[in-house]
């Protein structure tokens, strides 16, 4: 048991000294590497028998009342592996070794998290005990040799009383390392920081965690409240208040869930919720393989290797997915505020719209960051769990960005996804000026808008082309990513093409374009080209044994790609708008994704929520494959549709449905029309007409 201690300490040497033949001159000492076998038998009967004085001067360093504290419980520590006491010997079982599989590409090994901090050995005489600390151990073989090449590092547990801090671990450590093996190791190859450790003391709720903890409750307490009005006392479902309408979790299901067939309403665009639901199942993908990142794969060099695969383009170039949902946007922002503008002759409530945004987008949002703040570490804990989720030390220091929608223009990224929620926003802030543009000079407008779409593209050419960026996302820098991706204007351009999409279909109402065969399979052989153009383009210099890309290439890519992209789903939306969309349309068309593209914002905002706290809480190594991805994507749609359910009743469908009361009131429609549509929120919303929900996507 005792022999994965010495092991661990001697991981890197005895690797080295084994394989390199060089590596005698370094150390001379490991010149036999039976001597160092031999040595790790030994040490079990050795750390039984030794003692904090036999480490020679370690008492000395430690000096103030809790350094005196670590060396007491350190002292009963090794009495207790002297007589062999279980809770000592959980101590050192709990430790990792070499993680196997270092040359596949594992850094880790985790040992025994759990074990290490449920010990707990009362200390005869005194009101405490000695309680297990778990941290890592962050060596650096080559460091250990003097070795000036990187040829990598890894991580291993370490168990120890929780009253040691990183500083008097790390003096243990070395004083072993010297009695050991003779030598001084820098503290840079071995040593553990404090950040790494955990125990099983839980931090006391702050006030921003009571007030999590109080509005969700607060909001469940009503919610439940007019549920069981809904109900109890409401025998006609027609004469349902507005009041429980909003908060009643029987009515927002029934509203959810509603199924309606096909084209039963010509303003609906039936197909865009296929679209939608499609983008938000590839976003969620994507995302999927990127978390891999985090967790301990124990062959994480074949995830390299896999990006040399045709499939792992659909990965590599994700990034049109953003597209998609952007056209979307466009295409309504056009389309249902035009025909709003026909009936009331141009007029355009402005802070209305934005008033109504903000109402619909804000409360989820930020019940997402405080979510993702404080009740993760509530619910899980985990080895890789220390210091939160990414992005957790930017929410606590620039939250009010991504509340403000600014922060894709900073580098404080709080929530992953939340950069195109501000994208979306600032785009939606200056729809107004395009659409009275458009209602007031029409297609000169359009013709206005058509040369920005051209200047836009060729800001983002020139941008990538003057700082010879690379949006390869193996290879793309930070500054890349900002200028060329996360930044507006640079992902206006799908936009503002929906956008003009939107006003096309608007002038073009209930007309029917009458299209030869060779004209509709052009259209989709191009289209189709374009969309596998743009996945598979940069396929070859993708792989490694491929030439690289050129700046041009890459630039001529990411440029055009934004361009066609959009113009294929343009066309997808118009074939099946006018009857052309065959086997696609009855695909996207479907009814079955209606709930799923009413749900869609809030499995967009909480999926990465469980993504990456299924992977931190992980205990073992796991192994990568395309399969073992596709079981995680599924455990993570599972539970994100379970929680977004829950929080869309709770938060986003009652405060997002407290609008009604501020727009002006209309006349009722006649008694059996309205209870034939009263389940039908979506009848009583116009933008909802062909908007179930906010067009998101990462």
């Amino acid at each position: 048991m005792t022999n994965k201690v010495v092991v661990f300490l001697l991981c890197g040497i005895v690797i080295i000294s084994a394989g390199n033949p060089n590596s005698d001159d370094v150390i001379p000492q490991f010149r036999n590497v039976r001597k160092l076998r031999s040595l790790g038998i030994e040490f079990s009967e050795y750390f039984r028998n030794i003692s904090l004085q036999d480490l020679g001067g370690l008492e000395s360093q430690f000096s103030s009342e809790e350094d005196q504290l670590c060396f007491s419980d350190m002292k009963a520590l090794m009495t207790g592996l002297g007589s062999a006491e279980y809770w000592a010997l959980k101590m050192i079982d709990a430790w990792g070794s070499i993680p196997s599989g270092l040359l596949t590409g594992n850094s880790y090994d985790l040992g025994n998290f759990d074990e290490c901090l449920n010990i707990r050995k009362e200390i005869i005489g005194q009101k405490r005990s000695i309680q297990g600390k778990y941290c890592f151990l962050s060596v650096s073989p080559a460091k250990i040799l003097g070795i000036e090449r990187n040829i990598g590092s890894f991580s291993t547990a370490t168990c120890f009383p929780a009253s040691c801090s990183a500083v008097n671990m790390n003096a243990f450590v070395d004083q072993l390392m010297k009695k050991l093996l003779n030598v001084s190791v820098p503290s840079s190859a071995m040593r553990i920081s404090e950040g790494s450790c955990q125990t099983s003391d839980s931090e006391p709720w702050d006030g921003l965690t009571i007030f999590m903890i109080v509005i969700l409750s607060v909001m469940s307490f009503i919610v439940t409240l007019f549920t069981l009005w809904d109900y109890f006392l409401v025998k006609d479902q027609a004469q349902l208040p507005a009041i429980v309408k909003v908060f009643s979790a029987r009515a927002n299901s029934r509203a959810l869930f509603r199924v309606v067939e096909s084209h039963s309403n010509p303003n609906v665009i039936d197909c865009l919720h296929g679209i939608r639901c499609m983008s938000l199942i590839w976003v969620i993908t994507c995302h999927q393989y990127s978390v891999t990142l985090i967790s301990p794969h124990i062959n994480l060099f074949s995830a390299a290797m896999w990006v040399g695969k045709p499939f792992a383009s659909f990965i590599l170039h994700g990034f049109i997915s953003v597209d998609s949902f952007l056209v979307i946007g466009g295409l309504l922002v056009a389309l249902i505020p035009l025909r709003l503008m026909d009936k009331t002759k141009g007029k355009l409530n402005v802070l209305m719209m934005y008033l109504h945004r903000l109402i619909r987008i804000a409360p989820l949002l930020a019940m997402a960051i405080v979510v993702h703040m404080k009740l993760m570490p509530l619910i899980s804990s985990g080895p890789l769990f220390v210091g939160g989720y990414i992005g957790n030390a930017a929410c606590k220091a620039g939250w009010y960005w991504t509340l403000l929608f600014v922060n894709n223009y900073t580098d404080v990224m709080c929530l992953a996804q939340s950069w195109y929620l501000s994208m979306d926003m600032q785009l939606y802030i200056i729809s107004p000026i395009l659409l009275i543009s458009l209602y007031k000079w029409g297609k000169k407008a359009a013709a206005g808008i058509f040369i920005l779409i051209i200047l836009l593209t060729a800001c983002l050419f020139a941008t990538l082309m003057v700082n010879g960026y690379t949006m390869m996302i193996t290879t793309a820098s930070p500054e890349a990513m900002r200028d060329g991706y996360y930044a507006t204007h640079t992902h206006a351009t799908p936009w503002l093409i929906g956008f003009l999409f939107g006003y096309f279909l608007h002038l073009n109402r209930g007309k029917k374009f009458q299209l030869s065969w060779v004209s509709v399979w052009s259209g989709w052989i191009l289209c189709l080209a374009m969309i596998f153009t743009s996945i598979f383009a940069l396929y070859p210099p993708s792989k490694w044994s491929g030439p690289d890309a050129s700046t041009l290439a890459e630039s001529l890519y990411y440029t055009l790609t934004r361009v066609g992209w959009a113009l294929a789903l343009c066309w997808v939306i118009f074939a099946c708008v006018q009857g052309y969309g065959g086997l696609a349309n009855s695909f996207l068309a479907s009814p079955l994704w209606q709930p799923l593209s009413r749900l869609s914002y809030s499995v967009f905002i909480w999926h990465m929520f469980f993504m990456e706290m299924n992977a931190r809480i992980t205990r073992t190594s796991t192994y990568f494959s395309d399969y073992g991805m596709m079981l995680n994507f599924w455990s993570t749609l599972g539970f994100t549709l379970l929680f977004s359910y829950a929080l869309h009743l709770l938060i986003e469908a009652p405060i997002g449905g407290l609008d009604i009361f501020l727009r002006p009131k209309v006349k009722s429609p006649p008694i059996k029309q309205q209870t034939s549509h009263i389940d039908d929120k979506e009848s009583r919303d116009p933008e909802k007409l062909l908007e179930p929900t906010t067009s998101t996507v990462d």
